[in-house]
């Protein structure tokens, strides 16, 4: 039975207000899921690294690595996550749509996190089995942001679709900045077996706390104020008892669509960069500024602790253009995402002009910081544009955005050779800058921000 409160909580009482709740949860649920996606890129440093063993007269002897992974064969497993991540988008989005995103988006997490716990022994049996759980981890995991933005779709309204989107997305950023230094910790501590462990029993924990604390929809929510269901249902554009579970899907408006094109090439283009950096900048630190494994780790995550912070910023001051009316909601995505994409495009042109690690390092932090810009304008524009098919255009879109986490360290794996030179591994950074930059323009050119046509909602004549 709902609450019968009706005078609205305070705005720092946030655990009243349960859309935030549900955001919270996601932020945590993002958190395990980045945790458990980049723990490997940490991981395969420890297990490709060369051991040495202390003899009785005290000579630390070389016993060489326990792996012994090319870069080609490094880049192949790096990558096979995004082999299964790229099949389940476009799926995850649809039954979302159908079923609701709470249970889609908690057992892809679910699952990811108990195969993670198999990881260990699978990788000392065979690299193939290590390749095959990969995959299969992302198998499950690329459901995630599809559905829950069919979560966003029944919960968020219009004017707080940025804020509560990005404080739900920077658990993301906030995953690699805490997993990273501490994957590394768990390594040099007790061994890279561990880290797996480890993240895997958390994501199993976060799991049982989504199940029980959120709801799928407001209606369905026994903790939510009535004021605050009637605020939500109030505020959309296409209310959610009115996008029945069996609607016919314009699939051909969809694909014909510039709006939705514009989504699919600015998340290919941002995630280029941000998979280059997630999978490659530990391996990066260490063959050029010779970086251990602790330091290589905790670098890695600065720039993700500048994102994470970053997107609250760019959500919040979004929202606030919005509703001040400085900007319409084209406007606002058109203009944060130009801004995010030339920002990462210009100091990621100054690495490869530059041989201080400090000022690498630097660099990195604020163009990946920045580019929480271009998440606050490509990310939730999928609302803005079709709010009831949102999460299938994200699956579309997050099928492009997916193909640089399989293409990205392939490449990489073939520019920057065994023995890696500073002019390998520029080549590398200035392919980002060129994607980064086509994405600014081509998200100007044909991006929206209104409710296009073919997704307004028409009552059939026989509805009550």
């Amino acid at each position: 039975m709902k609450s019968a409160e009706s005078i609205v909580p305070s705005k720092w009482r946030i655990w009243r207000h349960r859309r935030y709740v549900v955001a919270i949860m996601a932020f945590l649920g993002f958190f395990n899921a980045y945790c458990l996606r980049v723990n490997l890129s940490i991981a395969i440093v420890a297990m490709t690294s060369d051991r040495y063993e202390v003899i009785e007269n005290g000579t630390a002897v070389n016993i060489g690595p326990e792996f012994t992974w090319n870069n080609e064969i490094q880049g192949y497993i790096l990558s096979s996550f995004f082999y299964g991540y790229i099949t389940t988008q476009l799926l995850g989005g649809y039954f979302a749509s159908k079923y609701g995103g709470k249970l889609i988006f908690g057992t892809g997490i679910a699952v990811t996190a108990a195969l993670t716990i198999l990881t260990p022994w699978l990788a000392s049996t065979n690299v193939y089995l290590l390749l095959v759980i990969r995959i299969i981890e992302g198998v499950f995991e690329g459901v995630t942001y599809p559905s829950l933005l069919a979560v966003w779709a029944r919960w968020a309204p219009p004017l707080e679709r940025t804020r509560l989107a990005m404080i739900a997305s920077s658990g993301s950023y906030f995953g690699n900045v805490i997993s990273m230094p501490l994957s590394a910790w768990l390594s040099e501590a007790f061994g890279w077996r561990t880290i797996f462990y480890f993240f895997g029993v958390l994501g199993l924990v976060w799991y049982t706390g989504w199940m029980l604390i959120v709801a799928n929809s407001p209606d369905e929510d026994s903790r939510i104020s009535t004021w605050e269901l009637e605020y939500i249902k109030s505020s959309m554009e296409i209310h959610p008892d009115e996008r029945p579970q069996d609607e016919y899907v314009p699939w051909s408006c969809i694909v014909r669509s510039k709006a939705v094109w514009a989504i699919c090439v600015a998340n290919f283009c941002e995630n280029w960069g941000f998979y280059t950096f997630l999978t490659q900048l530990p391996k990066f630190l260490k063959d050029i500024y010779s970086f251990n494994l602790g330091t290589s780790g905790l670098l890695s995550g600065l720039p993700y602790l500048a994102t994470g912070i970053m997107v609250q910023v760019a959500g919040q001051t979004a929202d606030f253009l919005l509703t001040r009316k400085y900007l319409t909601v084209n406007q606002t995505r058109k203009s944060f995402n130009f801004f995010g994409f030339i920002a990462q495009f210009v100091f990621i042109l100054t690495i490869t002009f530059v041989s201080s690690s400090t000022v690498t390092v630097a660099c990195l932090t604020i163009a990946v910081g920045l580019g929480a810009f271009a998440w606050a304008g490509l990310s939730v524009n999928p609302l803005d544009i079709a709010p009831q098919y949102a999460s299938i255009i994200l699956g579309i879109s997050n099928t492009f955005g997916t193909l640089p986490g399989i293409l990205s360290p392939i490449l990489s794996g073939y520019i920057v050779s065994d023995s890696p030179a500073f002019e390998e591994w520029r080549i590398v950074f200035f392919i980002t800058a060129a994607i980064y930059l086509f994405g600014a323009f081509f998200f100007v050119l044909f991006s929206s921000g209104e409710l296009q046509p073919w997704a307004k909602f028409k009552k059939t004549e026989s509805g009550p």
